[in-house]
């Protein structure tokens, strides 16, 4: 429970539509409290911390998580692959100078803290420096980058399928075998156009930052023990979700 998230929940559900996400904010930062050097919450706040921890596991789901996020978070994070990889291979590959920086080099933790100006350039990198080198790249040589960029500018974001059990074998490689005839492409450069992997939602950590809600006689338990509300427990549990992610052919 901090400002941080308590910010976000509101702000993305303005902007996103997505009523799920609104919370008091207002209630529970007024019933915060210091009891032992630990933050707590008055126990007539309650109502508005167990709001907070439902409104999370919703927002994870409805947004956060939502297919169309993971597709287009999973298209982006193979357009910068490709354009890295064929940085590093010395190939021309127009950039801004912020992005050029990192496409063509590979820095470590060790880097940042030796050279403060490296901290300085990622500062200064923005999603406007990404996507008007996507725009670019829709037209360069390589046929992935070329194809990647364009499924982004065109918005054809790749298909995600989710599933509470791992994919079958089968299924994977008929969905790359698919890819592999369509695109007329490498199995090894197939890796750019699917993955496969989990997601996992967990609203509430009790075993990390406990939400503490303190009583009137000065006791203080942890809000599961505190909540009448069964779901506060079961939504401490991290819930984990396969997906199967692919290109749209």
């Amino acid at each position: 429970l901090d400002m941080d998230r308590m910010d976000y929940l509101n702000r993305d559900s303005f902007f996103t539509g997505v009523s799920e996400g609104v919370i008091n904010f207002d209630r529970i930062i007024k019933m915060l409290n210091v009891h032992n050097n630990e933050l707590v919450v008055d126990a007539k706040g309650i109502l508005s911390v167990e709001k907070f921890i439902i409104a999370r596991r919703l927002m994870y789901w409805a947004v956060y998580l939502h297919k169309t996020v993971l597709g287009a978070e999973l298209l982006m994070v193979s357009i910068l692959k490709r354009a890295k990889e064929l940085a590093l291979r010395g190939e021309e590959l127009f950039a801004t100078p912020s992005l050029n920086k990192f496409l063509h080099n590979n820095f470590h933790h060790s880097h940042f803290l030796s050279d403060e100006s490296l901290l300085d350039s990622f500062a200064v990198l923005d999603d406007y420096d990404v996507f008007a080198s996507v725009k670019v790249w829709t037209n360069h040589s390589d046929k992935i980058l070329s194809k990647l960029c364009g499924c982004m500018v065109d918005r054809k974001l790749f298909k995600i399928e989710i599933s509470s059990e791992p994919f079958d074998e089968k299924h994977i490689v008929q969905k790359r075998d698919a890819i592999l005839k369509s695109l007329n492409i490498s199995e090894k450069e197939s890796h750019y156009f699917i993955s496969t992997s989990s997601i996992v939602n967990h609203a509430y950590d009790s075993m990390q930052n406990q939400i503490k809600i303190l009583y009137k006689d000065g006791s203080v338990k942890n809000i599961i023990e505190a909540s009448d509300l069964m779901n506060i427990s079961a939504l401490s549990v991290p819930v984990k979700k396969y997906y199967l992610c692919y290109i749209r052919l």
